[in-house]
């Protein structure tokens, strides 16, 4: 499936009719998220303060997953060299900056309340600072380096050194003693938190997988037909330099 998606013309043909059905299915669910998530009752101890959890959860696995998938495509282009992959690689890094720099802004703000400041060097919000911090260095090494191919290569390089800071992010509340609260979702004996809190919470995360899903699709269908114009724009210029001057 994954090879027959590597062409490009394949993977523009499936994707065109994916695109609404996702971006369908992603309005629905954040409706009925955010209904769930403003009728949900306060937490006996955060009070209302507890609803910033049904934007920065979703916003930091989203982090994570636009991450590992940046990664997973930057390892498909720099090994088997598919112009497609490193497209792909390409428009998840800011979708996975935005998703991250959202968990980051709503976690000082919930956790101003909680802690009493805004920011603290906990394990979990410095390493998903380095999150972020890579993000960046993706996308400014992809500017800086004028040549096309040689940016892909250089970047996908630096995505694959970052996926170290993956389980350092996961488990770091384990790994540590931190401020950050321990896992409530992904635990051998079951999710802690309580079902009226749960199903928004999951519906949310839904929504930000549906919401990511077809931003890439859109982004990475974008970048193709930049390329592909890319292509048409130089081919006068390359039959220039082939073809010998008349006499």
């Amino acid at each position: 499936m994954l090879t027959v998606l590597a062409n490009p013309a394949r993977f523009m043909a499936v994707s065109r009719p994916l695109v609404p059905v996702l971006g369908a299915a992603t309005a629905l669910l954040l409706a009925v998220g955010t209904w769930l998530s403003f009728t949900a009752p306060p937490d006996y101890q955060q009070g209302n303060s507890v609803r910033m959890m049904f934007v920065h959860v979703p916003a930091a696995y989203m982090g994570l997953f636009a991450y590992a998938c940046m990664g997973g495509a930057s390892f498909a282009g720099l090994v088997w060299r598919h112009a497609l992959a490193d497209a792909a690689a390409k428009a998840a890094a800011p979708l996975g900056a935005g998703f991250t720099f959202l968990a980051l802004v709503t976690g000082s703000l919930w956790g101003k309340p909680m802690w009493g400041a805004w920011w603290v060097w906990d394990a979990r919000l410095t390493s998903v600072l380095v999150l972020f911090l890579l993000y960046l260095g993706y996308l400014a090494l992809h500017a800086a380096v004028e040549d096309e191919t040689r940016a892909a290569r250089a970047a996908a390089v630096l995505a694959l050194a970052g996926l170290i800071n993956l389980p350092v992010v996961k488990f770091s509340v384990d790994w540590w003693n931190t401020l950050h609260q321990p896992a409530s979702l992904l635990r051998a004996d079951g999710p802690s938190v309580a079902p009226e809190i749960l199903a928004p919470l999951l519906v949310m995360s839904l929504a930000y997988t549906c919401l990511f899903g077809v931003l890439w699709l859109v982004r990475t269908r974008a970048e193709v037909w930049r390329r592909r114009a890319h292509s048409v724009r130089r081919a006068p210029a390359m039959r220039a330099t082939l073809t010998p001057e008349a006499a």
